[in-house]
């Protein structure tokens, strides 16, 4: 009788128990409704919804707030507002009929004193077809009307918005191989034939093509690898290098992106580098680095030697100077880690420049890497922060006798 009622019990147990479990689990559902409903509704009366005013300035604004903003909200078109051929300009042209280029300047005085409006003429046929990418780019960040592309519009036709700026203010940007650059200046001579040479503008070259001999010798490059030229300021604190420390580093943290869940030990990353140390002293990724890099210390040149890296240490001395040196490879690295070598020492200075001239070489900034394309470096010191550092070791068994510890003391550290 009493297995019988044990097994009436244990069928009612588990019929009731997922019954009850399904009912609170329905009114917990029901209240999480209803306090997303009050969230929603009290963001609602309080304006916590945004947009977009521009795509040049990318600036946001809450609902309830952009009434409150000076000059009707107006967008100050963002960075490269001295490059964008605002809207409000073109809406005044065509609101009057063509007149002198005088009416063209006045109208130019609102958009800014440094106002230098850019056309760009891309030929998306050009080269290794990187044209079209363009396009987008510059579309995105000027205004749509000011880009053409030459596969649907000839030069002649597109230099026409030039007639509607102000004399001698345009830049023309030409992003094409030689045959491109040689079609917009025939177009250039066109608009002289018909009297409008008080419209000719000022012609660059982003070089697209495979050859690309005259932007070559106008100092524009020999090709466009895909890095738009900016400038960026990083702030280092121990060191900056380039070469095959950076390059192992580059390595690892690539690893590390795709599969983290690899990485959760000290042995194993080790390993790691270990195993792209011992790839390089093969490969040599880095080799002839003085046949790509320039260095210059204090503004001099300074002829490298037959290196795979060089590394910038900000070493923390009153004097401000920069330790300059360089390293012949991954296991020359490995030695200097182990004592067992020096690096090579190439100088100091107050500022170290660098030029890389051509291809990528990878570059690291603390321990963090990039793959860096052409570009400029230039490192010098910025500020100082007040650092601690022990004046002495402390052992083990004076870490429980707090009179034997020793005091931090205070020491500038540049960056």
């Amino acid at each position: 009788m009493s297995d019988e009622w044990n097994l009436f019990a244990w069928t009612v147990f588990a019929v009731i128990l997922p019954v009850v479990i399904t009912l609170w689990c329905s009114v917990q559902r029901s209240k999480r409704k209803m306090v997303i409903k009050d969230i929603l509704r009290k963001s609602k009366k309080h304006g916590w919804r945004y947009r977009d005013l521009c795509i040049w300035c990318q600036s946001t604004v809450h609902d309830d707030c952009k009434p409150s903003l000076s000059d009707s909200g107006k967008c100050d078109l963002g960075e490269f507002r001295n490059l964008i051929i605002p809207p409000h300009y073109l809406h005044s042209i065509n609101q009057r009929s063509r007149g002198p280029s005088d009416d063209y300047g006045t109208l130019a005085s609102m958009c800014g004193p440094n106002w230098t409006p850019v056309i760009v003429l891309a030929n998306t046929r050009s080269g290794n077809n990187m044209g079209e990418e363009l396009l987008g780019e510059f579309k995105s960040l000027l205004n749509p009307v000011q880009v053409f592309d030459l596969s649907e519009l000839p030069p002649i036709k597109a230099l026409q918005l030039c007639t509607v700026l102000p004399a001698g203010s345009v830049r023309v940007l030409v992003c094409g191989g030689d045959g491109t650059v040689g079609w917009v200046l025939d177009a250039v001579d066109e608009m002289k034939i018909k009297g409008q040479e008080q419209y000719v503008p000022h012609v660059t070259i982003l070089p697209l093509g495979t050859g690309n001999d005259l932007s070559n010798s106008l100092g524009w490059g020999a090709g466009y690898a895909g890095e738009i030229p900016v400038e960026q300021v990083l702030t280092m604190n121990n060191y900056f290098s380039v070469g095959p420390d950076a390059l192992m580093a580059l390595n690892f943290h690539a690893h590390r992106e795709k599969t983290p869940s690899l990485f959760s030990s000290r042995i194993l990353n080790k390993a790691v580098y270990f195993f792209y140390g011992t790839k390089d002293c093969l490969v040599q990724e880095c080799k002839d680095l003085d046949k790509f890099i320039e260095l210059e210390l204090d503004g001099e040149r300074v002829e490298l030697p037959n290196l795979e890296g060089i590394i910038v240490l900000n070493i923390g001395l009153d004097d401000g100077l920069l330790e300059v040196v360089g390293v012949f490879g991954s296991f020359h690295c490995a030695q200097i880690q182990v004592k067992l070598a020096n690096p090579v020492r190439i100088g100091q200075a107050h500022t170290v420049r660098l030029i890389l001239k051509s291809g990528k070489m990878p570059m690291q900034v603390d321990g963090e890497p990039w793959a860096q394309g052409p570009c400029t470096i230039t490192i010098t010191h910025k500020t100082r922060a007040l650092m601690l550092y022990p004046t002495g070791e402390q052992t083990d068994d004076e870490e429980d006798d707090s009179s034997s510890a020793s005091e931090p003391e205070l020491r500038d550290q540049e960056d």
